[in-house]
């Protein structure tokens, strides 16, 4: 059952990474068949003309079954190579006054047996349909020709011999005849004699002429029943569609191509993107929970400053959502100090600090945001507030006293210590004593303590403050942190002894959001002014089988809008 879920969310995300570069799948696709269409448009069309002949072999009655086969598949290949030997290729060109060389006409002939026949098909392949007819049949019948000649060959020395010898049998029975003509009658015994030796003669004569005669026959007989010749079953006419090129077929071919090859690059993009994208990379290479996703908005990129302008918008429920889960992540171990930080730099952690302490004031707690990022503070622009005395000027304050450096907010229960003038030595300000004295003072009247650090594989800032604090939330934001970044900033907090309590992705984009690992869940529902709420409004399904809940749920969930430093 389990494997079944896995192999689904893997099919998803899947379908997600192919929906997300579907501008590249079309554009390939698009560039391969647009690519196949012009070549295949700009070559030459070529037309190819068929002709069939029928092999005639001659019948023997000394051979078996199986002996006539073999020799009549040895006379078809030999038929078959010699349609295209040089003899019959000049004969060709000499007939139709072609200008080419026979190797060239060799090329554009294909000569194919048809199994278990006594077919052979020729076929000529040319730009002109005539001239590819015109080959075709043309070859026929050079070939024939020149088969009957080689065949009559065999016998012609015999036949010239016996008609030889028929022809001089037949003088002599002739000149013995006129012979015996002449004698007459004789009436002596020399002429009597003379008679019947001229008798005798022409009668050995006739003898050997029928003998001679009969052995001629003979002969034109045999030769008759031995020779194969060849006939044109089927002439060639001329083509009227092209064999090549194939438009259409050329097209669609390029356009998998492209699309497939689109597809392959995809992967090898992913392949080789080594960013934190999903939920589970988090907890297999981290080892942490993702607590919160904030998904970015694309009809609204900036977002406003912070949540407080619009207490009941999706934005708010999201954060709130976070603020949930953060108070179940500290069940066994309160968390009264909160280190918000990332990674790298331009993660969103400085307004996600900000959001979160303005929806844990709003839910009645007292809430301190101490801006700790003393290299480039944002927690002063996230609130509209002044940056002219804040925690620098605390650790040169003797005695340590707060005020003028605590600023009162426009959100009720919510108190901002800005960075005030930024020291050149931040890190050993933050690992000093002072820096305990000053939490141990914030804390004093404070439900939650929260802190915007400095990005921690940037800086050393935040591993220092890690000691000294309940917990620490890690912004990462998907598709841009890398990996390696993140599994150090990971370490080397926890060798800082940090209570690591999980991740929040940062701007996800709503249309990645399922790829992102099928967490997010954005609906656009808001309050009218009045508290009811928008009948326009509509929520896409939750990922996972999540219940619809109402906007003011404080279960645990997801959902998110952007934030940004």
């Amino acid at each position: 059952m389990e494997e079944s879920q896995y192999d689904e969310i893997d099919l998803r995300r899947y379908a997600a990474l192919l929906w997300r570069w579907k501008w590249l799948i079309v554009a390939c696709t698009l560039m391969a068949a647009g690519a196949a269409y012009g070549t295949s448009r700009m070559q030459v069309p070529i037309f190819r003309a068929t002709t069939t002949l029928m092999i005639n072999q001659a019948p023997s009655e000394q051979v078996t079954d199986y002996t006539a086969i073999l020799t009549s598949e040895r006379l078809a290949r030999t038929y078959a190579e010699m349609l295209t030997q040089r003899p019959v290729l000049e004969e060709v060109i000499q007939r139709l006054g072609a200008s080419t060389t026979p190797d060239e006409l060799a090329k554009t002939i294909d000569v194919q047996l048809v199994r278990d026949t006594q077919l052979i098909t020729v076929s000529v392949e040319h730009s002109s349909p005539g001239w590819a007819a015109a080959i075709a049949n043309t070859v026929v019948e050079v070939f024939a020709a020149q088969n009957e000649a080689i065949q009559e060959s065999r016998y012609a020395a015999s036949k010239e011999s016996l008609s030889q010898e028929v022809g001089r049998l037949r003088g002599q029975v002739s000149e013995t005849e006129q012979a015996i003509e002449r004698l007459g009658t004789p009436a002596t015994n020399a002429g009597r004699d003379e008679l019947t030796r001229l008798q005798s003669d022409l009668a050995q004569y006739r003898a050997s002429y029928a003998s001679v005669l009969q052995s001629y026959e003979a002969l034109r007989v045999a030769e008759a029943r031995s020779v194969s010749n060849v006939v044109q079953v089927e002439p060639a006419v001329e083509p009227t569609i092209p064999v090549r090129p194939r438009t259409m077929v050329n097209t669609l071919l390029a356009a998998v191509v492209g699309a497939m090859l689109a597809v392959g690059l995809v992967f090898l993009i992913e392949y080789l993107d080594d960013t934190i994208k999903t939920p589970e990379e988090v907890t297999r290479l981290l080892g942490l929970p993702v607590i919160g996703t904030i998904v970015k908005v694309d009809d609204d990129p900036g977002g406003p400053p912070h949540v407080a302008q619009e207490p009941r918008s999706a934005a708010s429920e999201a954060f709130r959502s976070l603020r949930t889960n953060i108070q179940f992540a500290g069940v066994d171990r309160p968390l009264h100090t909160l280190l918000i930080t990332s990674p790298g730099p331009e993660e969103g952690k400085s307004m996600i600090a900000a959001n979160l302490a303005v929806v844990t004031a709003q839910a009645g707690k007292e809430v301190a945001l101490l801006d700790a990022d003393l290299r480039r503070p944002k927690v002063h622009r996230a609130l509209n507030l002044t940056n002219h005395h804040g925690l620098s000027d605390l650790f040169v304050s003797n005695p340590l006293v707060l005020d003028g450096s605590v600023q009162e907010t426009a959100i009720q229960h919510l108190r901002a210590i800005t960075t005030g003038k930024l020291p050149p030595n931040p890190s050993e300000l933050l690992a000093s004593d002072r820096m305990g004295q000053i939490l141990d003072l914030v804390k004093v009247g404070a439900d939650m303590v929260i802190i915007d650090g400095s990005p921690a594989s940037v800086v050393t800032d935040p591993v220092v403050l890690a000691p000294r604090v309940d917990g620490v939330l890690l912004v990462i934001e998907p598709g841009a942190t890398k990996q390696g970044a993140a599994a150090h900033t990971v370490e080397t907090l926890r060798r800082a002894g940090a209570n690591l309590i999980g991740v929040v992705f940062n701007n996800v984009p709503l249309n990645r959001a399922s790829y992102y690992g099928g967490y997010a869940y954005h609906y656009k529902y808001d309050y009218s002014a009045d508290g009811a709420s928008d009948t326009g409004a509509k929520r896409a399904k939750p990922a996972r089988g999540r219940r619809e809940r109402k906007s003011g749920a404080e279960s645990p969930r997801t959902d998110a809008a952007p934030a940004k430093d």
